[in-house]
């Protein structure tokens, strides 16, 4: 059977009733003001907390109980926590942020792997009102230092080994870091032992800043989108509607905790609801992975397309052989999913995959393949209830085109921008200390994404590609001027350009084309000793996987590097048309 291009109809929901019954008559009926009435709020009129809402408020009803946390270690360790233990877990943390004279508006960073005391400490940091900044575990010292300076890092919350392979070379660089705390440790441990495990939020605006992604850019620095504790309210909704989320839903998000997915479907949404939350510390390993899917009875299942592809290298025999009838909705983020892994999930699991679509300043999922919807395989699905979706038209330059001071919207199946009317809850309120940047995200209204799409004549969505030099792969995106500022800090080099190289598994692999100074030549020995160089810097996610070495580098008048043209001629297109070109991947 193929999928391809047709719709699938859903296969298996179990007794659950979906969240989102009928599309159309839900997004009629839907206002933000009624979502965010779905919540509690703080007592008093107190305002709006991230923390709150996804732990206090079950921890002191008939939910308490509950387990929140189901944590499985890589070594065989195995820990629960329910929402009542994550409760006074996170006072206890609250409580010792304040002892060290942590406050409001305070930059906790967090470089850990998928443990609870990550979640602890999210929650806990919220709580007290300061603002939460995860880093990605698999990143280089420089990265590192690079965002613990952007955003001037009051603690860090790390472990022992974390901390002297990547955070020790820089300590002495970043002097607003004036504590580390080390997960794992006697002292964290003490330190919490220590600590009250009552705790009061105090009032929180809405607009008060809660959460700062570091998400990369073609040039320059990585972007700070800052996020709010508004934001709360589309975590709330979308996890019912995109994801279909229950309170006795086992709920398994494999994402990295580093990245916006990990922290705002990793941590927030889920327990927003009152779900379990499945925490499996070890990496992927596609065995493991159809094991905790059975063993924890995982009902709704959130992952990539990177791991859903290396699944299907490991067989659908994997599935077979193990009880998933616990399993009734599974969901893809990161990248476009194609349809043979549409068609995949159906074989495999009896289930479709339900692509969806956000970005980390979007803060939330804004278009999604519903459970009670068909798919069509390859989409990205129909906007979220609450959100207004478009595909703007481009002029020859790639700037939006405005007609009589308005958008100009595409028509059907024609490729333009994908763009969201402004003000949903959890949208970004701005790029940290860069205004101009922010401003230029938007335009009539509208945000526009960078991404480029098509919209059909039945509203479905449809990815193209990165409408700038941004390399995906494996779900995180890259700045290709990030690794080529890396690449250039080692005497042999004296210029890099970076791409992104289609790859069947990731999306896309880092490759750099290097020229040399003189008094270096190419050989493999080199060229090893430059991937190796970039791994220690950038660390082994960020690194070129390949390296070139060319006289020269195309260039702009202005002496930009052309990398678009460097792509082409990786992928032997006409240099004369680069059409053919799917923006950054």
């Amino acid at each position: 059977m193929s999928v391809r291009g047709a719709r699938i109809e859903k296969l298996r929901t179990g007794s659950v009733t979906p969240n989102l019954g009928d599309y159309e008559v839900t997004v009629r009926a839907f206002d933000w003001g009624g979502a965010g009435r779905a919540l509690d709020g703080l007592p008093g009129g107190g305002g709006l907390n991230i923390a709150h809402e996804s732990v206090v408020r079950h921890a002191r009803g008939p939910h308490g109980g509950h387990v929140a946390i189901r944590w499985r270690g890589k070594d065989g360790g195995a820990r629960d926590l329910t929402y009542r233990d994550l409760e006074v877990l996170t006072n206890r943390f609250a409580n010792a942020l304040r002892t060290l004279g942590v406050g409001t508006g305070d930059r906790v960073y967090t470089l850990l792997g998928r443990v609870p005391e990550l979640h602890v400490a999210v929650l806990g940091a919220l709580k007290l009102g300061a603002v939460v900044s995860p880093l990605f575990s698999a990143f280089g010292p420089e990265p590192i230092k690079q965002r613990l300076l952007l955003g001037d890092a009051r603690v860090l919350v790390t472990t022992p080994a974390l901390y002297r392979r990547k955070v020790e070379s820089i300590r002495a660089d970043v002097p607003g870091l004036t504590h580390v705390l080390l997960v794992g440790s006697d002292d964290f441990d003490a330190r919490l032992r220590a600590e009250s495990d009552e705790f009061t939020i105090g009032p929180t605006d809405p607009e008060q800043l809660a959460l700062l992604h570091f998400t990369s850019g073609t040039t320059g620095t990585p972007k700070g989108a800052m996020h709010v504790h508004q934001a709360v309210v589309a975590h709330h909704a979308t996890a019912r509607f995109a994801l279909d989320l229950h309170p006795d839903d086992v709920f398994w998000c494999t994402a990295d905790p580093g990245w916006v997915t990990g922290t705002s479907y990793g941590i927030i949404a889920p327990l927003t609801v009152g779900a379990t939350l499945v925490l499996d510390e070890a990496e992927f390993d596609a065995q493991r992975w159809y094991e905790t899917l059975a063993r924890e009875r995982v009902t709704v299942w959130y992952t990539a397309p990177t791991a859903i592809r290396m699944m299907m290298r490991a067989s659908k025999i994997e599935a077979r052989h193990r009880d998933l009838s616990a399993l009734r909705f599974v969901a893809s983020v990161g990248e476009p999913l194609n349809p043979e892994a549409v068609e995949w999930g159906v074989e495999a699991f009896g289930l479709p995959i339900h692509d969806n679509w956000w970005q980390t300043e979007t803060g939330g999922i804004m278009i999604a393949n519903f459970l009670s919807a068909d798919i069509k395989p390859g989409s990205m699905g129909r906007p979220l209830p609450g959100i207004e979706a478009a595909v703007l038209r481009r002029d020859e330059h790639g700037a939006v085109v405005l007609r009589d001071g308005a958008v100009d919207e595409a028509g059907v199946d024609e490729e333009g921008e994908l763009a969201l009317r402004s003000g949903w809850p959890s949208m970004f309120r701005g790029y940290l200390g860069e205004e101009e940047r922010y401003r230029k995200c938007f335009l009539g209204g509208w945000y526009l994404s960078g991404d480029l799409a098509r919209r059909d004549a039945d509203g479905y969505f449809w990815f193209v590609g990165r409408g700038d030099d941004v390399i995906k792969s494996a779900g995180h995106l890259i700045g290709p001027f990030e690794v080529e500022s890396a690449l250039m800090e080692h005497p042999a080099v004296a210029e890099a350009g970076v791409i992104g190289k289609p790859d069947p598994i990731v999306g896309a692999v880092v490759k750099a084309f290097v020229v040399l100074n003189a008094g270096y030549e190419a050989s493999d020995a080199l060229r090893l000793e430059l991937i190796g160089f970039g791994r220690t810097r950038l660390g082994a996610a960020v690194a070129p996987k390949a390296i070139d070495f060319r006289s020269d580098l195309p260039k702009t008048r202005s002496g930009k590097i052309m990398r678009r043209l460097l792509r082409a001629r990786e992928l032997g297109l006409p240099e004369g048309d680069l059409s053919m070109l799917e923006g950054g991947s």
